[in-house]
């Protein structure tokens, strides 16, 4: 009960939302391959967005309220409450840039596993709204890559993934290198393929310099990052023929 009490009114009407959905079913998620403890509602992607959309109809947050709705969610017990985060991100554009990019520190504080990563860091900032702000998006995600929490290095890497596929930005571009730099001593799955990723979504915008770092830097990149990104450059997807 005194977890309910905790919760945000509309984090409540979102449980109850998935507790009607599945009759309060709950399944464990494998572990192994989201990296979550956290129990799930059974709910599709296609019927969580649905329910999503509707439920926002109606609804008219403040700024206030929607930061409050978030900072509950990632307290949430269920990987479903987490992700609920992402698509309040994804789906109020307009409320999303009006927060503050130290916020997701907190978030990151309780994600378990790349996909909660993911779900919040992910194409939701463009590259447009963290040049607008850049010196403290800087100094943020610097903050991240430094980090002895390895879900908040990940994120140093992941919301830099959409910008720089989506930019040519060199401010960009230089903290993603940098960024890589700084991790190179990481052997963690999560670094290691973010790594990968990082790499791969530079080649669009940013391929000379790609090409140049690898060349510097293939003895002490992850083998799957030079394997992949190598790959990427040569044939346009991240596993060869």
């Amino acid at each position: 009960f005194a977890i309910l009490y905790l919760m945000n009114k509309y984090h409540q009407e979102i449980v109850g939302l998935y507790e009607s959905y599945t009759g309060a079913f709950q399944s464990k998620l494998k572990s192994g391959y989201i990296g979550s403890s956290k129990f799930s509602y059974p709910i599709s992607t296609p019927e969580s967005r649905r329910i999503f959309v509707s439920w926002l109809k109606d609804k008219n947050f403040t700024k206030k309220e929607y930061k409050e709705l978030l900072d509950s969610l990632s307290r949430g017990k269920s990987h479903n409450e987490f992700g609920a985060i992402g698509k309040l991100l994804e789906y109020l554009p307009e409320l999303r840039r009006t927060l503050r990019p130290k916020f997701l520190d907190y978030w990151l504080g309780s994600a378990e596993g790349w996909a909660e990563v993911d779900n919040i860091c992910q194409g939701q900032f463009s590259a447009q709204e963290l040049l607008e702000n850049w010196v403290e998006w800087k100094r943020f995600i610097k903050e991240l890559n430094s980090s002895e929490n390895v879900h908040k290095m990940r994120a140093s890497l992941v919301l830099l993934t959409s910008p720089v596929r989506h930019s040519q930005s060199k401010k960009l571009s230089d903290m993603a290198f940098k960024n890589i730099d700084k991790l190179l001593d990481e052997k963690d799955i999560l670094i290691t393929k973010a790594v990968s990723w990082m790499l791969r979504d530079l080649t669009k915008n940013h391929r000379n310099a790609v090409e140049s770092y690898l060349k510097k830097k293939e003895d002490f990149l992850p083998r799957v990052a030079v394997r992949e990104t190598k790959n990427k450059l040569k044939t346009g997807r991240k596993q060869g023929k």
